[in-house]
């Protein structure tokens, strides 16, 4: 596995994490009828309200020093009492299958615990066969699934609580 690290974006990073969504974007197309422009990129406005809303948290990632992509926790949920939602996942092909986006996710379950939702289109097969494989292991075994449409889309909606990590025991003199 590579060396991993997760970075909190600056306002300085987010033409960065826009650039990637091209990369996104251009994934997605697969799955969802995106159409290039004709300047042969994805039409894509930016997200100026979504990245000023405090609950709005992105991150780059890092993998052996080098960009690998970006992940965008928010709020937009849609299963009543979650509080976090993965909003935009990104990891470049290069780093995919090595582990790195189980330790983004475990990472950020850690940095915020409490109500969670996670969530991917049903036509999106990598996603769906990653969450089935990981999801048992990063909620600890205790998570309902919800299938719901989004932009009329089926998804697949995994909800589930992360507890704050527990304090290591204090040791006896």
């Amino acid at each position: 596995m590579p060396s991993i690290e997760l970075h909190a974006a600056q306002r300085d990073d987010l033409e960065t994490i826009e650039n990637l969504m091209q990369f996104y974007l251009y994934d997605f197309s697969e799955w969802l009828p995106l159409k290039l422009g004709g300047h042969g990129f994805f039409n894509f406005q930016p997200l100026l309200d979504y990245w000023r809303n405090p609950a709005t948290r992105p991150f780059l990632i890092k993998a052996d020093g080098e960009l690998a992509g970006f992940v965008v926790v928010d709020d937009v949920v849609h299963l009543p009492g979650a509080l976090y939602n993965i909003g935009y996942f990104f990891v470049s092909r290069r780093f995919r299958g090595q582990g790195v986006a189980k330790f983004v996710v475990s990472t950020l379950l850690s940095q915020f615990p409490g109500q969670w939702q996670i969530f991917h289109i049903d036509a999106n097969q990598p996603a769906r066969l990653f969450w089935a494989r990981v999801m048992p292991d990063l909620a600890g075994g205790e998570f309902t699934v919800h299938q719901l449409p989004v932009d009329g889309n089926p998804c697949t909606f995994y909800r589930f609580e992360r507890s704050p990590p527990s304090a290591a025991p204090t040791p006896v003199p």
